[in-house]
């Protein structure tokens, strides 16, 4: 966990990340109903701080403690100083799960479970995308598969879905995937 704290300390740090609240949040916001939220990975706050202002009460969740210490201290933002690989989701919480530019398989069930009737989740990250753009190599397990997004939902009510090509903040070309669900 130390060496997993360091190394996104060093990343936060030392690289730019994205400042705007993630697009696909901002589109399907009015889809959820106002009240808590899980943001998975939520970084420095970028989208903590929109959904706050939306007038949720949030979990920001993040391994950093440097990002969690830009995140704002208010009343509707409970920041969580933790290793996602040994968080667990509480069942039946949330009106709204994010989870944007982070992938832990482990979780994907639980975020499923962890959603009220009628709570969405919003999750975007990368798809594996190296052969096509010529990127440098990383860890596959933080990459999905064609589909594999959809396929984890599946038993959600999907909104929204799709895969495509992005930039990112070097410009790079990349591949992504976005769903929107819904537990009904």
């Amino acid at each position: 966990m130390l060496e997993d704290k360091q190394r996104w300390n060093k990343r936060y740090e030392e690289n730019p990340m994205p400042q705007s609240v993630s697009g696909v949040l901002e589109k399907y916001i009015d889809n959820v109903n106002i009240g808590q939220a899980l943001d998975v990975a939520c970084g420095t706050g970028r989208n903590t701080h929109f959904l706050a202002n939306k007038g949720f009460d949030i979990d920001a969740v993040d391994i950093s403690d440097y990002a969690i210490s830009k995140v704002k201290n208010t009343p509707t933002i409970n920041k969580i100083e933790t290793d996602l690989d040994k968080y667990n989701i509480t069942p039946s919480k949330y009106d709204l799960i994010l989870n944007i530019n982070y992938l832990n398989r482990r979780l994907l069930s639980q975020m499923k479970e962890g959603l009220k009737q009628g709570g969405v989740v919003i999750f975007e990250t990368f798809i594996i995308a190296h052969g096509d753009f010529k990127l440098p190599t990383m860890n596959l397990d933080y990459l999905l598969r064609k589909n594999e997004l959809l396929h984890s939902f599946i038993s959600l009510d999907i909104i929204y879905y799709e895969e495509r090509i992005d930039i990112n903040l070097r410009g790079e070309r990349i591949k992504v995937a976005s769903i929107v669900a819904q537990k009904s």
